[in-house]
């Protein structure tokens, strides 16, 4: 079988959150389980040079609407690798040459419905023009949701193309690429597709909706939010295209590359450790208050939190509860970046507790397996939550989460009961402040009254196994039930 991912970010390409580890990890699973596995996404700036990507030799010409005419954007396809898998850069510095990925904090970039009908088109042609047929194509969130569109719309008919199956995964529903209705003309479609059934939300063009509706596979990235997306609470408008395609949807919750993510080969740390010998720990927990400027105090909480900044994630909790948690006597520690008011509210609360809060408004992947190691914590009280991996990878780390039992938060953490020795975690239902305060404060009389019991908790995470073997093969399965689906089905 041969499949090909198409996704707009891919570590260690290009990555703003949990969507680039999947699209990055899984491919070379499906390898490892025999399945010719290749890479499309865009080529943003400096990747060409840093990963020595070479020319193809294929160019694209894709139409694409500019005010009142259709203009034809081209680009090419450069190659690289991934380990064994090969990676194709879609190449237009029109569109991708520039500074982040989306957009910046005041805003997405206006053009993103072109450049992501262009990123779509442009795989689609390079298939064409390079002779290269995958038996499907993998296609995840609104970015490349124009994909599965286009092979029964506008490609329907096209030999080079015919039999291509997709599946496609949800990675956040609440990122929708919904754009005004006139950007039908630019992504080329009649406008019979601009209806209820099809493209069209609450008047206008929603590309995630496109794929709900014409893709092979749907999933998504736990069982737990397969079936909340299905309810007016998390549906987020779609609830009925995903309650009408309920048999063709699944939840797969996402895997660890443990070749990346394990503390005794962790090159990022400054000592390894593992579930034999912990003392690596302290000495990483040490580096990590020297890093954000914190006493370096060793029976002090150190709690971790690694995120976007946004509503989703729940720091409007974190934010109404700040200075109760410093009152508590904790570090905190954050890294990550999103909506302004958050950049805001850290900037200030990084100067009123300058000896308890270390804050990095930043993406730095080596200060992220840092916090992972040398935090005694890990928070994440999301809104919701599709699959979330910090807290599985903080398992590994032996870092306890504390988390909101929503999607795959509910899936992989069981709140720890000291009597009966039962839990990974900690996890509070509820979405308040008061909630999340009241299990973290568990979590903290545990931490400093009970360290023997601490450790059993850290070395229980320890021992699961989240890696990407066993999810590899229910994504084949997926697969599998996509190209036996006949066409129009």
């Amino acid at each position: 079988m041969q499949v090909l991912m198409a996704s707009s970010e891919v570590v260690p390409f290009a990555k703003t959150g949990g969507l680039a580890d999947v699209a990055g990890a899984l491919p070379l699973a499906l390898a490892r389980e025999g399945i010719q596995a290749g890479i499309i996404m865009p080529c943003y700036r400096g990747l060409e040079k840093k990963f020595n990507a070479a020319p193809t030799g294929v160019r694209v010409k894709v139409p694409i609407q500019v005010a009142d005419r259709v203009v034809e954007k081209e680009g090419q396809i450069l190659e690289t690798r991934s380990d064994s898998v090969p990676v194709y850069l879609v190449k237009c510095d029109e569109y991708y040459d520039r500074d982040t990925l989306y957009g910046t904090p005041e805003g997405d970039w206006p053009d993103n419905a072109a450049r992501f009908t262009f990123f779509s088109r442009a795989v689609l042609q390079f298939l064409k023009a390079g002779g290269i047929k995958p038996d499907l194509i993998h296609c995840h969130d609104w970015q490349s949701a124009l994909i599965p569109v286009y092979l029964k719309t506008l490609y329907k008919d096209d030999p080079q193309l015919a039999g291509i199956k997709t599946a496609f995964t949800i990675h956040n529903l609440g990122y929708q690429g919904s754009f005004w209705q006139w950007d039908m003309k630019l992504i080329g479609l009649g406008w019979e597709y601009f209806t209820p059934e099809y493209l069209e939300f609450y008047g206008k063009v929603n590309f995630l909706k496109g794929a709900l509706v014409f893709a092979d596979a749907l999933n998504t990235v736990s069982k737990g939010y397969a079936k909340e997306i299905q309810t007016l609470e998390y549906g987020c408008g779609l609830e009925g295209i995903l309650q009408a395609r309920k048999k063709d949807l699944f939840g797969i919750l996402n895997g660890i590359d443990y070749t990346i993510w394990n503390p005794e080969t962790d090159s990022k740390l400054p000592a390894p450790f593992s579930l034999k010998d912990l003392k690596g720990k302290a000495r990483c927990k040490q580096e990590l208050q020297r890093r954000y400027g914190l006493p370096q105090e060793p029976r002090t909480p150190v709690v971790g939190c690694i995120s976007r900044l946004a509503d989703q994630k729940g720091f409007d909790l974190i934010e109404r509860a700040f200075d109760q948690l410093m009152a508590d006597g904790v570090q905190f520690v954050l890294l990550g970046t999103g909506e302004k008011h958050y950049h805001e509210v850290f900037a200030e609360i990084a100067e009123k507790y300058p000896k308890q809060a270390g804050i990095k408004i930043a993406y730095d992947d080596t200060l992220a397996h840092l916090i992972e190691a040398g935090a005694d914590i890990f928070l994440m009280p999301s809104l919701y939550e599709p699959c979330g991996l910090n807290q599985m990878i903080s398992l590994k780390y032996g870092t306890v989460p504390v988390v909101r039992a929503t999607g795959g938060l509910d899936d992989t953490i069981e709140n720890f009961s000291a009597r009966s020795g039962k839990g990974n975690g900690f996890k509070f239902k509820e979405y308040s402040s008061a909630a999340m305060m009241k299990k973290l404060g568990d979590a903290l009389k545990l931490y400093r009254k009970n360290p023997k019991a601490w450790e059993q908790l850290q070395k229980k995470g320890m021992k699961e196994d989240h890696s990407w073997g066993a999810k590899a093969q229910e994504y084949i399965k997926l697969y599998q039930r996509a190209l036996r689906k006949k066409a129009g089905a």
